[in-house]
């Protein structure tokens, strides 16, 4: 995801003293002028490293070169630093934004070697100056990053608007017609005896010792509305009341997602996070009633004490997924509280800078969390050049952790083998005790801004309703008043009454009853008729309804 955390900061000191590079080799699927040649043959895991569980590594070769870059299910871009030999610069700059700072540069394509495939002129971002970076990327051991997400996030793509400019795995997937559109990520934990030695990577193909993996539910992935499908991610619901507390209960939140199913929160699944990201008071409710717990205001962060054991359990599809307690809080930051002794981070923030203003998801779960699956991703329809695997893309989650021989690690490694987890010193407080962790003044328009963003097409649905009734009434309104006036003015105009009527010299009353005697005055209808040519000449102009009167 590229708005990463500002908590980055928390472990450059740590990393930059421990970092080594990354050298293992890749070999490759030959992708000719119009198709990629398969030559996978099961044994094409690539390796990944592990930087202190806050960066997993691995190697490309790009125009020859070897680069080691962090794998993030965040993000669909490629960038690196430093030269790329025979790269073609196609003349085009764009930046992208990172917690560490800009990748700013021209675009290049050139070959590309990655898990036992090979792309011709794949385009990617080749950043020159990285003085705008807070660390020094190279001396932590990675000179780039790959992204693994959909394609639509593409910066690149929309930039070039071409088939060359797609995603690394979308390059891969649109030619490989043999084989479904997926990749499986495994990533191991430093400091627990129990964790696989390395992680690894697969594409089109899952690992042996965790193939029943193709068995466990799918989860699929919400879409978000195609004008914001830029933001597209590895998203899912979880299972009603889908987060089990550190006693045992549900935590429950409200979704931000206006389409979100009641109890059901929206998660999105990105490696590149280190500290996956959660609503405030899902957070207060993990670390707030441990005893010495404390909220660093300066690093947002919850702190405890290193030796508290503490549960978390997230449902997917009816399956619990247990978390490590080494992954719930980190000794990997060297952080103190306000007494001046060590703490460990709590791993599951409230999320702050990677907050949705548009309302998408509600939490980020990164490493702290995949270090306790083994995941497949299925890319499915997000591949738009492919005629096979067009299914809906889906996520399948394998559950690693065993409850029980992951307290005997906690024991191992936390309490030198002493367990004191059930001491009275270690007891959650009552949740009348429970501390919550303050929120700034940005935070709450952020979540001001989001109330009205993410309900952009309720919004933009009720205005135009209301608009069209407003001109509705105005339209009926305006009808039934010029109505009315017709009807008064019909109404008013009548034939001139001859009896007020001046009449032109030597005119007569006519008697009925001398009409009726048959008696006529002499002249009476030359006498008349120049009356009322007199009155009309002078004043009177029929209208169409006095027309049609019969007097």
């Amino acid at each position: 995801m590229r708005s990463l955390l500002p908590l980055f900061s928390l472990f450059i000191s740590l990393l930059a003293a421990h970092v080594r590079a990354v050298n293992f080799k890749v070999n490759v699927r030959q992708r000719a002028a119009a198709a990629l040649a398969a030559r996978a043959n099961g044994q094409n895991a690539v390796p990944v490293a592990n930087t202190h569980n806050s960066e997993y590594i691995a190697n490309i070769t790009l125009g020859g070169r070897e680069i080691p870059v962090l794998l993030d299910t965040g993000s669909s871009d490629l960038w690196v630093t430093g030269n790329v030999p025979n790269a073609k610069d196609l003349g085009k700059s764009l930046s992208l934004s990172y917690a560490v700072g800009n990748a700013a540069g021209d675009v290049h394509t050139a070959t590309l070697e990655f898990a036992n495939y090979t792309v011709q002129d794949q385009a990617f971002l080749l950043v020159q100056d990285t003085s705008s970076f807070s660390v020094d990327i190279t001396s932590q051991g990675y000179e780039g990053l790959i992204g693994l997400g959909p394609n639509t996030g593409s910066v690149i793509r929309n930039k070039l608007d071409s088939s060359s400019a797609d995603s690394v795995l979308d390059r891969i997937f649109s030619q490989n017609t043999t084989s479904a559109n997926y990749l499986t990520i495994l990533l191991n934990r430093e400091g627990d005896p129990d964790s696989p030695a390395t992680g690894q990577l697969t594409i089109s193909e899952v690992l042996p010792q965790y193939s029943n993996i193709t068995s466990m539910p799918k989860l699929p992935v919400t879409k978000v509305h195609k004008l914001t499908d830029e933001d597209q991610h590895w998203q899912v619901y979880t299972d009603v009341n889908g987060v089990l507390g550190p006693d045992g209960q549900p935590i429950v939140v409200d979704s931000i997602v206006p389409s979100a199913p009641d109890g059901q929160l929206v998660v999105v699944f990105d490696s590149g996070f280190t500290l996956p990201q959660v609503p405030r008071a899902m957070a207060d409710a993990i670390y707030g009633r441990v005893q010495g717990a404390e909220y660093n205001t300066a690093s947002e962060v919850w702190t405890v004490p290193c030796d508290q054991l503490i549960p978390l359990t997230f449902k997917f599809g009816g399956v619990e997924y247990p978390i490590h307690p080494l992954d719930v809080s980190s000794s990997d930051f060297n952080m103190i509280n306000s007494l001046g002794n060590p703490v460990c981070v709590g791993t599951f923030q409230p999320i702050t800078s990677a907050f949705s203003l548009l309302g998408e998801y509600d939490i980020i779960l990164g490493m702290a969390f995949l270090r306790n699956t083994y995941t497949l991703l299925d890319y499915g329809n997000f591949m738009e050049n492919t005629a096979s695997d067009r299914g809906d893309p889906y996520v399948q989650l394998l559950p690693l952790t065993d409850v029980n021989a992951a307290h005997k690690d906690f024991v191992q490694v936390r309490l030198n083998g002493v367990d004191t987890t059930g001491d009275p010193s270690h007891a959650l407080l009552p949740p009348d005790q429970m501390q919550h962790s303050p929120i700034s003044e940005a935070e709450k328009k952020k979540a001001y801004e989001e109330m009205i963003l993410s309900r952009w097409p309720y919004i933009f649905v009720g205005c135009l309703a209301f608009v069209l009734i407003v001109v509705g009434l105005i339209t009926w309104r305006c009808c039934v008043r010029r109505r009315r006036k017709r009807e008064a003015k019909s109404a008013s105009v009548r034939l001139p009454d001859t009896s007020a009527t001046p009449r032109s010299p030597g005119a007569h009353a006519i008697s009925f009853k001398r009409l009726e005697d048959g008696a006529m005055p002499e002249n009476m209808e030359m006498r008349e008729s120049k009356g009322y040519e007199s009155y009309h000449s002078s004043e009177y102009r029929p209208s169409f309804a006095s027309s049609r009167t019969r007097v």
